[in-house]
């Protein structure tokens, strides 16, 4: 089943989305370098690369991303560029910024306005888990983000297959995402465990931690 939005939610999700733009600017401001430095929840990238990523989804463009994407030969390699080269920018130039921009709605063809909402809290949670720091973002807009990830069109969050046969159980919100091996835990931590953050996998109990842990090593 395809993910849908009413008007109402895509207002809703565009506010969430810039509200969360702007807490993750005010919160990298406050770290220093060694917490900048830290590696985060995403693979190869340190927490002030993840916050240059932020940037860079609105900042360099859809022609530059696509020109990169063929020079390098593909959208991941794209993605790692460009944050990498932003990342090079001063960190208060990089979260005034995402401040000054964080109500650019980003709303994809396909994916729609979830998979800019998926990105934000994914990311910060990517920099907030590793530094030992509270993650408890919105149950509903997480709920929203596990809609999409479980969907059938999670382009860019989850390779096809990854969740197949795993049921995705939320202890906090008594929600319930797919069918099979259960994996139990908060949704916040369900939502970065089916977006590949192996470091969360032990956040979560249940018969298909071992299942979904293979997959991803």
């Amino acid at each position: 089943m395809i993910v849908r939005t009413s008007a109402v939610e895509r207002e809703q999700i565009f506010r969430a989305v810039a509200i969360e733009r702007r807490r993750i600017a005010d919160f990298v401001d406050t770290l220093d370098d060694d917490a900048l430095t830290s590696a985060s929840l995403c693979a190869g990238w340190d927490v002030k690369t993840v916050a240059a990523h932020l940037v860079s989804v609105f900042a360099d463009g859809f022609w530059t991303f696509q020109r990169t994407a063929i020079r390098h030969r593909g959208f991941d390699r794209a993605i790692d560029v460009l944050a990498r080269r932003r990342a090079h920018a001063p960190t208060a130039e990089i979260t005034a910024t995402l401040r000054e921009h964080a109500d650019h709605r980003l709303s994809p063809p396909i994916t729609g306005p979830l998979s800019g909402l998926t990105d934000v809290l994914v990311h910060s949670g990517d920099i907030r888990i590793p530094l030992g720091l509270e993650f408890k973002p919105d149950d509903e807009m997480v709920g929203w983000a596990l809609d999409f990830l479980t969907g059938p069109h999670p382009l860019g969050f989850v390779p096809r297959g990854r969740l197949r046969g795993i049921a995705l159980h939320s202890t906090d919100t008594a929600r319930s995402w797919g069918e099979g091996a259960e994996i139990r835990g908060p949704a916040a931590v369900l939502m970065m465990v089916a977006t590949g953050r192996t470091a969360t996998l032990d956040m979560v109990e249940g018969p298909g931690v071992p299942v979904l842990r293979g997959r991803l090593t």
